[in-house]
């Protein structure tokens, strides 16, 4: 469906689908600040400014998310998850000693704080074992609506592990969100991809060097 809508729409009206495919998005994101400055449950004292937080962070890792495509198509998968792996060790062992070391000191290992540990580390290493397929596929801009939706992971785990009363408006936003996505994702894809090397990279000079082998062989042919 996406390739009949590339093919069919002028290039001008594609970027103006996928921005408004990307603006319903954002329009989700707001609908849950707004339920969440709503609630009053006793969450914290300054749930905006918490948002605000939120967004900031966001921001800079959606801009990672850009760098990290960037990488991914221009270098080896393998090579990306082993810098990004390194750097981050890199930055925790700083961060450690300024931000973090009281709080570990503080620490009474127990079996349920092991198992949590384990757990968020290989969902840590799926995580970013995965995404570079997902950048490399379907590219950041996608990927990064995509987490939208993750707020419906909490809204479960506050449901069914919680017991709490969950804001309709956050149902109310999952809707846009994919209704956002389904539009975006009409545009995101190029019509004509150009065939991947045996690198997985799609270099665009050695495809234009083969297509004029191919030309002239062609025409070499035909002489005779």
């Amino acid at each position: 469906m996406g390739h009949s809508v590339n093919m069919d729409l002028p290039r001008h009206s594609i970027f103006l689908v996928a921005n408004f495919g990307a603006a319903i998005c954002v329009a989700g994101l707001a609908l849950v600040i707004f339920s969440d400055s709503g609630a009053g449950d006793g969450g914290g004292s300054r749930p905006l400014l918490g948002d605000a937080l939120v967004i900031v962070g966001t921001l800079f890792f959606a801009m990672s998310n850009v760098g990290e495509e960037f990488c991914v198509k221009k270098k080896d998968r393998v090579e990306v998850v082993s810098m990004i792996g390194v750097f981050g060790f890199l930055v925790t062992i700083c961060e450690i000693p300024f931000i973090e070391l009281k709080s570990l000191e503080s620490i009474n290992l127990s079996t349920d704080i092991i198992l949590a540990f384990v757990g968020f580390t290989l969902a840590g290493f799926m995580f970013y074992t995965i995404v570079p397929y997902v950048l490399k596929l379907s590219g950041a801009t996608m990927f990064n609506l995509s987490v939208l939706t993750a707020d419906m992971w909490a809204v479960i785990f506050r449901i069914f592990f919680y017991h709490q009363q969950v804001d309709w408006l956050y149902f109310l936003s999952f809707a846009v969100v994919v209704i956002g996505l389904i539009i975006y994702s009409l545009t995101e894809r190029d019509p004509h991809p150009l065939p991947s090397l045996e690198n997985g990279n799609a270099d665009v000079q050695y495809q234009i060097l083969v297509d004029e082998n191919i030309v002239t062989e062609n025409e070499a042919s035909g002489a005779r």
